[in-house]
C-alpha cells in the first residue's frame, strides 16, 4: 500500500510506501545497519527495547536540514546518558553516516542506515518512492517498544517539532 501526497519535497507531492505508524501501537520491525570499530552491525527493534527510544528520521545527513536535525537532537539528548536509546535513521550508507557523525562530534545518537533492505522505510511508511529516501520525522518508543509519539514532517525541507519529541521522551522517563 502507498500513500500519495502525505508529504511534499520542495512542494512536490511524494508517495510514501507502506502504512503510517500509529501512536499507541507496537513499533514495526526494522533492521538497520551501523558501522563502527567492530565493522558493520545490525540494529533491530529488539535491540532498542528496554529503554525509551527516539528515532530521528532524515533523508540524508549530507543535507543542511538533516544535518541540523541530527546536531539538534544530539545536543538535546546529551543529558539523558544511557537512560535512553537514540538513533538517527536514513538511507545513507553506514560509512557516510559514520563520517558525518565523526566530523560533527555526534556522540549521543547511534547511526542506523536503512540502505540495505529499506525495511524501516517500508514498515514505518516513511520511504518516499520517487526518491527512494526516507521522509523526515521523529518517533518516540516506550521501553516496551510501543509508539508513544510520531511525527512525519509534511514538507521534507522543514524540521520536526523538537520540543514535542523531547516532551514525549520525558513522559516515558517520568
Amino acid at each position: 500500500m502507498s500513500r500519495s501526497g502525505a508529504v511534499t519535497f520542495k512542494g512536490n507531492p511524494m508517495t510514501l510506501a507502506g502504512e503510517a505508524v500509529e501512536v499507541g501501537k507496537p513499533a514495526p520491525e526494522f533492521t538497520l545497519h551501523s558501522f563502527g570499530p567492530e565493522g558493520l552491525k545490525a540494529i533491530t527493534l529488539a535491540d532498542v527495547k528496554g529503554k525509551p527510544t527516539i528515532l530521528s528520521v532524515v533523508p540524508s545527513v549530507d543535507t543542511g536540514v538533516c544535518a541540523t536535525q541530527t546536531r539538534t537532537f544530539n545536543e538535546k539528548l546529551g543529558s539523558y546518558g544511557d537512560k535512553i536509546n537514540a538513533l538517527t535513521v536514513s538511507c545513507d550508507l553506514p560509512f557516510a553516516m559514520n563520517r558525518f557523525c565523526g566530523a560533527e562530534g555526534i556522540e549521543n545518537i547511534q547511526k542506523g542506515s536503512d540502505y540495505q533492505t529499506r525495511s524501516f522505510g517500508n514498515n514505518w511508511g516513511m520511504l518516499m518512492e520517487e526518491l527512494m529516501l526516507l521522509a523526515r520525522g521523529a518517533y518516540v518508543l516506550d521501553a516496551d517498544g510501543t509508539v508513544v509519539y510520531g511525527e512525519v514532517v509534511s514538507e521534507v525541507t522543514q524540521e520536526p517539532n523538537y520540543d514535542d519529541v523531547i516532551a514525549a521522551l520525558d513522559k516515558c522517563l517520568a
